[in-house]
């Protein structure tokens, strides 16, 4: 099987084209906890193809040598990056402030809410930040092909809903999401140094 589908994935690169049962999605609603009654209680789970998720791990894994080899990343993105974390960043936040109070320097914080920010990315972006950083075309070219023509429908409890078009970056579940929040936040470190 794996011969068959290595040669399905090559395809999907060098054409550009994904399989429209690639860009369908089931969601289903899974409780988060407290009132029942609100939408915001509810997380989206999205069930999609087995065989693009494999191909999301291929290109990520690319992205994330291309980006390591290049030295494209900031060096002071800790989040969704191998050998690095969230106690990193805390720790590299608390040595470069105390070293600039220990020099008198002022300290400014921004502190920013990125929650709902690839509900609002312009696709077109976001795929320039990612031809720019050095990658081969044809990966930009599938992601993008991601974002065209992505369809989801809801299942609660036994019912249905009609097939609704994606409009954002979000495809809950995808393993691509949370590198192209990288290359979509990754220049903005140069406005504020």
């Amino acid at each position: 099987m794996i011969p068959y589908l290595a040669r399905l994935l090559d395809m999907t690169i060098n054409n550009g084209t994904l399989p429209a049962d690639w860009k369908r999605a089931l969601v289903f609603p899974i409780h988060k906890g407290s009132d029942r009654s609100l939408v915001t209680n509810y997380r989206p789970v999205n069930l999609t193809s087995v065989v693009r998720k494999q191909m999301e791990h291929v290109t990520a894994s690319y992205l994330r040598k291309a980006w390591d080899k290049n030295e494209w990343l900031y060096g002071g993105q800790n989040g969704f990056r191998s050998g690095y974390s969230c106690g990193s960043q805390v720790i590299m936040v608390c040595e470069n402030s105390a070293a600039s109070r220990d020099k008198g320097d002022r300290i400014d914080a921004i502190v920013t809410d990125f929650s709902k920010v690839f509900d609002l990315d312009p696709h077109d972006w976001l795929l320039m930040k990612i031809a720019i950083s050095g990658v081969d075309s044809r990966v930009v070219a599938w992601v993008r092909e991601l974002f065209l023509g992505h369809t989801q429908r809801i299942k609660v409890g036994g019912q249905l809903s009609e097939d609704v078009r994606v409009t954002s970056v979000v495809l809950q579940g995808s393993v691509l999401v949370p590198l192209l929040f990288l290359a979509y936040v990754n220049d903005i470190w140069r406005n504020t140094e």
